[in-house]
């Protein structure tokens, strides 16, 4: 099951585009189904209605309107039957080919009643019924009309009150029921001998052509009324699909006889006191015209199917649902890809802003041939996998190393909790005895600072980019890998038998570390050291513990000898604990000012009098007492405190140098010798500090001397001798300390702009009158003296090594046989007495 479990999170974490697009397009579908997203669509149908180019009107069509003008005029509502009648006898003598009355007149209005029944038999007359019950909500065809010349009243409305499908047939109990637009168009068309046959609710046939009709989720609907036979309306032009005149044009005799003649012509109302008006697409953005008259709709719907009968015009179209899924898939994919392949939030919202607009182009572009294909389901889709993906990627950054790819402290330490409640799952009675069922394996790299400064930062991250590699190919599927730190990994075993399996697979990585990687097209070798702990009973319940604990024991191992593995032991955690004390004490040091310095004079051997002092740093604390340099010189390093501990050196000694020379003029100047760690040696900002520090305290550079170690001063040889010149320029003195115990090579020793060479104390103490200390110290001395430099001999300690370093002409001593470390006060009681060996 684990593995199971591995192998779909893998899937997950290789393809997030794919499985983002199929998650969003499953909630895009759903809200979709319900009807979520209809509104939207309807109005983004409208848009692209709107931006369509609007045709001419239509030639074949009249549109006889009563305005309020007319109704004013005739100074009544219902107009009279005689009206009406003196209406239809006026077109009739233009002879038109069709008439259809879009008013209902079922109940007769006196006066003029037989001559409206005289009009209305005329056999090119078609008059308006409303489906329904009669006695409640339907409205009957005037009487004496015939059945094939009347038609039911089309207008559908959608949810939000907008015209935009036209009913052209319905059936019902075996009776055939004709729209009013489909009656004036088989009767204008009537040459043509058409037919209408319902092909199974499916689609209605005319003639030779097929009308697919809409289902409830045609197109952008999806709770759609889909009774009877529908299609979408495709609406000629925003205004009006014909021409338009007035009843009071028609009966003035104020029109062409042309306009009417073989043409079909429709009578209706426009007045808005009627209220036979509807909301269309168009009427949606035009304030000053927010309805359109009823019988306008008429005209349009009755232009639109003698368009797709004689013209061979196309019904607007749409996918099925299958392939309207697959649309929105795609463009949910898009967004996935987008999400994923650009990082930054201000490209991938201009990426989808384009993409956005190249989806309403595609759509648009559609439109205009007529097929309607969903544009707000794949919007949605597309910003809604974009956005996923964005977080999903600022979740996988916040738990995954951004180099490598892994998992990082913060997964890896939710992969370990859940490791521990499995064990305690696995194990409720905590039995005696109970096998380790999971392991974490903490490996650090033992020469990775080596390597970045001699390749530089990007060198090292390939190594650990192939290290990781090479750590996952020896880790079976169920190991988590993660990087914690900065050449520190840890992985998680959550299956093991026993420690034998663990140290097997420690072995086995340590082999694989130590193959040469190759970088710049040079091999470079390398080790790792390894801290292991194991479940153990009732050990650990916070993953962090388990976390530490193989830290500790990883630094063990390279304190240990490096390229090792260490099983992490309770004891541990008490030297850890111990160090990590002893850090904090030396922070609040800082702080409480305990440190002081404590000075050993530096004698002349030629006069035999104090020549200068080397100021060395002690810390008194007030619970640990005492703390010997030895023990807090390097956590200090390592911590990066011995900086502000090394500046407050510096200032210290100049200032008490200061005050000596001040209190005792007559003795020759003093000079005060301050050491330098590598960390202080490569700050940026060294010569300024101690220029900062001359200036404050007023001492002359030259009483005062900068000491670094032989290795420091070999580390970068370049970078030394600049860092060397920029002092020398403040008038320091500068010494290399501990001479002869590293490896310096005399190429550059000549190069270097110091005054002084300190003989370190190993080889004073054992001078002898042959042995081979002796030549060393006097090869030294020779070697300063032929370079320039004055030479100070450390640890003197007898009366026979000062006659000794005297005959070899040696300029400086410094040892117990003189003084030992003492404080301010007791120097400046030595300083009075003005001692002389």
């Amino acid at each position: 099951m684990l593995s199971t479990s591995h192998r779909f999170s893998g899937f997950i974490l290789k393809h997030p585009a794919l499985i983002s697009s199929l998650l969003v397009v499953g909630l895009v579908v759903g809200v979709r189904q319900v009807g979520g997203l209809q509104p939207w669509e309807l109005l983004t149908y409208d848009e692209m209605l709107r931006l369509r180019p609007a045709q001419d009107p239509d030639s074949r069509l009249l549109v006889v309107t009563v305005t309020e003008q007319d109704i004013q005029e005739q100074q009544r509502w219902p107009l009279s039957d005689q009206v009406i009648a003196r209406l239809l006898e006026r077109l009739q003598q233009y002879r038109p080919r069709t008439i259809g009355l879009d008013i209902y007149r079922d109940i007769s209005h006196p006066p003029g009643q037989s001559d409206l029944l005289k009009q209305l038999q005329a056999p090119n007359l078609i008059t308006i019924r409303l489906l329904g019950d009669a006695a409640k909500d339907g409205v009957p065809a005037p009487p004496g009309t015939a059945p094939d010349r009347v038609g039911f009243s089309d207008v559908v409305l959608d949810p939000d009150a907008v015209v935009r499908r036209n009913f052209l047939f319905a059936t019902s109990e075996g009776e055939r029921f004709y729209s009013f637009s489909l009656r004036l168009s088989l009767h204008y068309l009537a040459d043509q001998h058409l037919t209408v046959t319902p092909i199974a609710q499916k689609a209605l046939q005319i003639g030779e052509r097929v009308f697919p009709t809409l289902d409830s989720h045609a197109g952008g609907y999806q709770t759609l009324d889909d009774r009877g036979y529908q299609i979408m309306l495709n609406y000629r032009s925003g205004k009006t699909a014909a021409r338009q005149v007035t009843l009071g044009d028609v009966l003035h005799g104020r029109i062409d006889p042309a306009w009417v003649k073989d043409k079909l012509v429709l009578i209706g109302t426009t007045a808005p006191s009627v209220k036979d008006l509807f909301v269309t697409p168009f009427n949606l953005s035009d304030d000053k015209n927010p309805e359109m008259g009823g019988v306008l709709v008429h005209a349009q719907k009755v232009s639109q199917i003698l368009g797709m009968l004689s013209d061979g015009q196309s019904a607007i179209w749409y996918w099925p649902q299958p392939i309207e899924i697959a649309w929105i898939w795609i463009w949910a994919l898009l967004g996935g890809v987008l999400g994923w392949r650009l990082r930054h939030p201000a490209w991938l919202g201009l990426a989808v802003a384009i993409g956005g607009v190249s989806l309403f182009g595609i759509c648009l572009g559609t439109f205009l041939q007529a097929g309607w294909i969903p544009f707000v389901a794949p919007m949605i889709a597309l910003i809604g996998s974009s956005v996923a993906i964005l977080a999903y990627r600022l979740l996988y950054n916040a738990l995954h190393d951004e180099l490598t790819g892994l998992p990082n402290r913060t997964l890896f330490i939710n992969q370990v909790q859940w490791a521990i409640n499995r064990g305690r799952q696995l194990n409720p009675l905590k039995q005696v005895g109970y096998d380790p069922s999971w392991a974490v394996l903490s490996l650090g790299l033992d020469s990775f600072k080596t390597i970045n400064d001699s390749f530089g930062p990007h060198r090292a991250d390939e190594l650990l980019i192939a290290l990781a590699k090479r750590l996952k190919s020896g880790l079976k599927s169920g190991d988590r890998l993660a990087r914690v730190g900065g050449d520190e990994f840890a992985i998680l075993l959550p299956q093991i038998r026993d420690i034998d399996e663990v140290a097997h697979l420690a072995d086995y990585l340590q082999k694989q570390i130590k193959q040469p990687f190759v970088l710049q097209g040079q091999e470079v070798f390398t080790s790792a050291s390894m801290g292991i702990v194991l479940n153990e009973l009732d050990r650990y319940l916070q993953p962090e513990d388990v976390l530490r604990d193989a830290q500790t024991a990883m630094n063990q191992a390279k304190a240990s000898g490096k390229a090792r593995y260490q099983v992490f032991m309770p004891g541990m955690r008490v030297q850890v604990m111990t160090r990590l004390q002893l850090e904090t004490d030396l922070r609040r040091a800082i702080e409480r000012q305990e440190f002081q310095l404590h000075y050993q004079p530096v004698v002349s051997l030629l006069t035999g009098k104090i020549a200068g002092f080397e100021a060395l740093l002690r810390w008194q604390n007030p619970q640990r007492g005492f703390v010997h340099p030895m023990e807090f010189i390097s956590v200090a390093e390592e911590t990066d405190l011995i900086i502000p501990i090394g500046q407050w050196v510096i200032e210290e000694a100049c200032r008490q140098m200061q005050i000596w020379q001040h209190r005792f003029p007559q003795l020759a100047p003093l000079v005060v010798s301050v050491n330098l760690s590598s960390k202080q040696f490569a700050q940026a900002n060294l010569v300024e500090q101690i220029e900062q520090a001359l200036r404050q305290t007023g001492l002359n550079g030259h009483n005062l001397k900068l000491e670094i170690t032989e290795s420091i001063a070999m580390t970068d040889v370049e970078t030394t001798i600049a860092m060397l010149m920029r002092l020398k320029a403040l008038d320091l003195q500068l010494s290399i300390d501990d001479f002869g115990t590293g490896y310096s090579s005399l190429s550059y020793l000549h190069r270097f702009p110091t005054d002084t060479i300190k003989v370190d104390r190993s080889f004073v103490s054992r001078m002898g009158s042959e042995n081979e200390d002796s030549h060393i110290v006097q090869t030294v001395i020779m070697l300063g003296h032929n370079l320039g430099m004055d030479i100070v001999a450390e640890g003197v300690e007898t009366t026979e090594q000062l006659a000794q370093l005297r005959a070899l002409k040696c300029e400086y001593g410094q040892g117990y046989l003189f003084s030992k470390p003492l404080p301010s006060e007791a120097i400046e009681q030595l300083l009075k007495t003005n001692p002389q060996w």
